[in-house]
């Protein structure tokens, strides 16, 4: 029998955990590159866009790559990847009353940590599931003075070898310069270069003014969409398979996607567990992404890494969703999907322009899916990655859905926080929804 909620790691999984670095240097582009200011879009530009997006990824031995060093390979392939990615290289600068972000592209390079544990990847097995706790900061340590985003270091790597012969890749990098997809082609470009590529497959194009403000700006939107982000307490992540999939779908009658339904269902159960007053506006924002063809009308070019999506937002009382059916909500999310348009994100960039940088979505469940984006896929000559994503849930994005192999089948693994009380009551809410009477459990990763 299969249920919902994954086990998250404990602290006495961690205390064999040790990991030794060695010291942090700056990888610079392998060949010189134009010194140059790049201005960043107004979407770029969103406050709530200038943190730090960990990834990191768990790969097991490879016996054909016997006596290769992967942080060696790595570590050179970066370099390589600089060179047409090389605004990655700089330094962000800010300029004028709205404080424009802008890349310095000075060549002073990313970070590179080279690192050993003193575990193998099936000791880690059932604590790097989540990808939330806090064994990660081994994986990815954290330079003091590094961490910020303007002046410093825009990427942040660490391989850490493992005593199987596996290792695990870690990345930090600065949202500002880039969204999942562009993240993913950097990262891909990286892997190409391992793989003894002379250059990327895909070329990257910089372009940033297509995603700027108009001129005059004008705002299109519900200003009341910008507001502050609640605080969470607690953390857990939940498994949907096919069988979790379609027992919510015998919830609701009409057609809909998979990421309609799950983030419905969510939205819904988070609701009733936080339990609000009946009058209460809450709100859903998820992330679309602007490359797709049915959005070929915002002019998104093919190698394009920026930050190049929409967050639509669904507006409801508490009330409204509690009491009526999940049907009811999945037409919500599929109405304000639809309404994803040139103007809706040329709005968006207006805003910033004339408003200022709003800090976050107050009241907000803010989701994002990264399953499509390919972390799963990457490959630097070692195979594909058994356990791959962002990893730590930000306040930022409080809801990422990514790709997780349970027990033989292929599914969708969530992170959700919650006030404690509050996601006990989730629980409930979800076994509602799956119509099993049994209490959830924890199920174990497979590595």
């Amino acid at each position: 029998m299969s249920n919902y909620c994954l086990s998250s790691s404990s602290s006495s999984s961690l205390q064999y955990l040790k990991v030794k670095r060695w010291e942090p240097k700056l990888i610079v582009p392998a060949k010189p590159t134009p010194y140059e200011q790049k201005k960043l879009s107004d979407i770029d530009n969103q406050e709530a866009l200038r943190y730090q997006v960990p990834i990191i990824m768990f790969y097991p031995n490879n016996l054909l790559n016997e006596g290769k060093d992967p942080a060696k390979v790595i570590c050179e392939a970066v370099g390589k990847a600089l060179v047409p990615y090389y605004p990655f290289a700089g330094r962000l600068i800010e300029e004028g009353p709205n404080k424009k972000l802008t890349v310095d592209c000075n060549e002073e390079g990313v970070l590179f940590i080279e690192a050993e544990a003193n575990v193998t990847l099936d000791q880690l097995g059932h604590i790097i599931l989540p990808l939330t706790g806090p064994f990660l900061d081994e994986f990815l340590h954290d330079l003091p003075g590094c961490e910020g985003i303007i002046g410093c270091p825009l990427l942040l790597f660490q391989v850490t070898r493992l005593l199987c012969g596996g290792f695990v890749f870690a990345v930090r990098i600065n949202h500002t310069m880039a969204d999942a997809p562009g993240m993913m082609q950097f990262l891909n470009a990286i892997a190409e270069f391992a793989h003894g590529a002379t250059e990327p497959s895909v070329s990257p194009v910089w372009e940033r003014h297509l995603l700027n403000a108009r001129d005059p700006p004008r705002i299109n939107l519900d200003t009341n969409q910008v507001m502050e982000v609640q605080p969470k307490m607690v953390i857990e992540t939940f498994y949907f398979g096919p069988s979790e999939i379609n027992a919510i779908k015998k919830h609701v009658e009409e057609r809909c996607t998979t990421f309609e339904l799950l983030t419905a269902c969510l939205w819904k159960c988070r609701t009733e567990a936080l339990e609000l007053e009946p009058e209460q506006i809450v709100r859903l924002s998820f992330v679309v992404n602007l490359r797709w063809k049915k959005h070929k009308n915002l002019h998104v070019p093919s190698g394009y890494y920026g930050n190049a999506f929409g967050f639509p937002v669904v507006i409801s009382k508490a009330g409204d969703l509690c009491k009526n059916s999940l049907g009811y909500v999945v037409e919500l999310v599929k109405k304000t999907k639809a309404q994803m348009s040139e103007n809706y994100v040329k709005s968006v960039a207006d805003f910033m322009v004339i408003m200022g940088q709003p800090e976050s979505l107050k009241g907000n469940f803010f989701v994002s899916d990264v399953t499509r984006v390919g972390y799963g896929e990457l490959d630097f000559g070692w195979g594909k990655p058994v356990c791959a994503g962002p990893c730590r849930v930000s306040r930022h994005l409080a809801c990422v859905y990514r790709r997780h192999r349970n027990r033989g089948e292929d599914g969708i693994a969530v992170p959700i926080c919650l006030p404690e009380l509050a996601m006990a009551r989730f629980c409930q809410e979800l076994k509602k929804m799956k119509g099993n009477g049994s209490g959830s459990f924890k199920l174990q990763s497979e590595v």
